[in-house]
């Protein structure tokens, strides 16, 4: 018997996002912000690095934002150079298993509001512009150093690509996501170390836009358009029909919301499926390129 559940509350329907599907690379990298998982360990040596740089470079052209990424390929040639800082966001039991070489640890939340508990007010939600402006320049972040996230990805939840969204909502356009994350950098043979990075050095002068709003759909938004919007709950199934155990201050999911697991936009190596693929994905939902969707 197919279970149904009472409308949330204004109080707790969360801030969740917005984008248009012909940006479908965003989506899949949203799609990756639900779970909690850990990551491998692993070295490797500079044969497997030989093999890796003989792969093909993925073609990032295909996607229309593929700016938003860089290739492992590409961050190897770039390890070591001061002006590009490199952020783990595994938590931090799985970052110190193995993490690129000069990666800063970040975790999940290093960027957003956790006062109190998930599910209260504006929990999770990001930093105020200057609370995220000064923990951005704590790192040495500036608006010229390229500055990269990755994370285990398959296992969840996705914090990269979190980050990332929350970067450049507030306009940082020199953040970029590693392609495939920490599984594929390993499946090329690039190098994993246990070592310590080097504290970072302060930077000061960054700038940051106003958030952009359609970045993110507010709970106003979506009371406002439940019955015009596809509105994708991208949690696990047993989450969908009720489930707690992430945390959630209510079990079930928003009146009238879609199922899909965020994995699923996902490749087995953790890279994003091709445009055709993620279209028609979406198309099984009722979602055109030319519609606005939240997922959540």
């Amino acid at each position: 018997m197919k279970k149904t559940y009472r409308k949330k509350t204004e109080k707790e329907i969360k801030t969740l996002f917005k984008r248009k599907l012909n940006i479908a690379v965003i989506v899949a990298m949203v799609f990756t912000l639900v779970l909690s998982g850990c990551a491998g360990t692993g070295t490797s040596d500079s044969e497997n690095q030989g093999e890796a740089a003989s792969q093909t470079v993925a073609d990032l052209s295909v996607y229309e934002n593929g700016d938003m990424f860089i290739t492992p390929q590409e961050l190897n040639e770039k390890l070591g150079d001061p002006n590009v800082i490199i952020f783990d966001a595994n938590k931090p039991d799985a970052y110190e298993k193995g993490h690129i070489p000069g990666a800063i640890g970040v975790g999940f939340h290093s960027f957003s509001k956790v006062d109190g508990k998930p599910g209260d007010p504006l929990w999770g939600t990001t930093l105020d512009k200057e609370e995220l402006r000064a923990k951005l320049e704590s790192y040495g972040v500036t608006n010229d150093k390229l500055v990269v996230f990755y994370s285990d990805v398959l296992p969840g939840p996705g914090p990269d690509g979190r980050n990332v969204w929350q970067m450049r909502m507030a306009g940082l356009d020199n953040v970029k996501l590693l392609y495939g994350g920490l599984p594929k950098w390993k499946e090329l043979g690039y190098e994993v170390t246990k070592d310590a990075s080097p504290d970072p050095v302060p930077s000061e002068g960054l700038e940051l836009s106003d958030f952009d709003q359609s970045y993110m759909a507010t709970k106003e938004y979506i009371n406002e358009n439940l019955e015009n919007t596809v509105i994708i709950d991208v949690r696990t199934e047993d989450e969908f029909n009720g489930s707690q155990k992430a945390g959630e201050a209510r079990g079930g999911h928003i009146t009238g919301a879609k199922h899909l697991v965020w994995s699923s936009l996902l490749n087995e190596d953790a890279t994003p499926k091709s445009p055709e693929e993620i279209t028609s994905i979406m198309a099984e939902l009722g979602v055109t390129p030319e519609d606005d969707f939240v997922v959540y």
